[in-house]
């Protein structure tokens, strides 16, 4: 007789122990996995008739889980990219699963099995020299919140950051004297550490000056003092590119995000000259194939190449199968 195992018994103890204690992933994977499994339990006692308790993991098996994958891009109208994410979640706990119920191992392989979406891969935003510039200018170095503005814009577009990096930067995090830099905890809890332009320490001691406190607080605080969050940072950045839209034009034709200032922080890299492979430490990135993306959407790099390159003199023709199954392959 099968032995019913309830899903209960294996997604506590992966979250606890797998993700928490074993692996200690960070807060914002353990919220992914999280937001993933929720939507799926929902899912499930929608089209199950079974409350999240009650499930077994032979409940949750390839067709269902295709469904759900299904339904999250075509009801919920998520992005593929948001698909894979989720089905990231699944195997990972499927994972998990196939060393604690082996009985189950074809069950498991199945789900396992369900392949990633391929998906179109859009050329990156990013802002150019005078966009920058305009973007810079929009705060109020009047106000105290315009000049914190400021620093957080400078910082974000020279450094490359990524918001989370941005958010919980401390004091003691930043070293203005000889060697200047700032220091963060990225990705896969690598420590790393970005040069800062003497521009870039000049507004940051005169912010710091200002902002005061101890070694331990955060170099951008609200107007509460606690840490800014998410919505906060996107919320001021939208204020100060509507603003500097008036001055430049071409920003009305681009979305603006924190992570567009990332982008912008390595396509000034590029365009310096900087090799990608530095770029790649510079922003954290596991590996140097990851700069890629800047390659391919800088397009001055790719007009200088067209200008090296010499006309072939050779006589334009039409290429004609000679052979009759040659010529039916290419019909297809």
């Amino acid at each position: 007789m099968k032995t019913i195992i309830p899903l209960s018994t294996l997604l506590q103890p992966f979250f606890t122990d797998r993700l928490m204690n074993q692996r200690q992933a960070s807060s914002h994977t353990i919220a992914s996995y999280r937001d993933t499994f929720r939507l799926l339990l929902g899912f499930a006692q929608k089209h199950l008739k079974k409350s999240p308790s009650q499930l077994t993991l032979d409940d949750l098996d390839s067709p269902f889980i295709g469904t759900f994958l299904d339904h999250i891009q075509n009801y919920r109208h998520n992005a593929v990219r948001t698909r894979n994410l989720r089905l990231t979640a699944i195997r990972s706990f499927f994972q998990y699963t196939a060393f604690q119920e082996p009985s189950r191992s074809a069950h498991i392989q199945r789900v396992l099995s369900i392949p990633a979406k391929r998906q179109d891969r859009a050329l990156i935003d990013f802002l150019t020299y005078p966009e920058i510039q305009a973007l810079l200018a929009a705060p109020n170095n009047s106000t105290w919140t315009g000049r914190r503005d400021h620093a957080l814009l400078l910082l974000a577009i020279q450094t490359g950051l990524r918001l989370s990096e941005l958010i919980h930067l401390r004091r003691c995090d930043t070293v203005l004297g000889a060697g200047a830099h700032v220091r963060c905890i990225g990705k896969g809890r690598k420590t790393r550490c970005t040069p800062l332009t003497k521009q870039t320490v000049t507004v940051l001691k005169t912010w710091l000056q200002e902002r005061d406190g101890s070694e331990t607080d955060v170099v951008f605080p609200s107007n509460r003092g606690t840490e800014l969050s998410p919505d906060g940072i996107q919320c001021l950045l939208a204020k100060h590119v509507a603003k500097a839209r008036e001055a430049c034009p071409s920003l009305k034709k681009k979305r603006v995000s924190p992570h567009v200032l990332r982008h912008s922080a390595a396509m000034e890299l590029l365009q310096s000259g900087v090799d990608h492979s530095v770029i790649a430490l510079w922003l954290g990135h596991e590996s140097p194939e990851t700069t890629q993306i800047y390659l391919q959407a800088d397009l001055a790099l790719k007009e200088k190449a067209l200008a090296k390159t010499k006309p072939l003199n050779v006589k334009t023709g039409r290429y004609r199968p000679s052979d009759s199954l040659l010529q039916f392959l290419s019909s297809l």
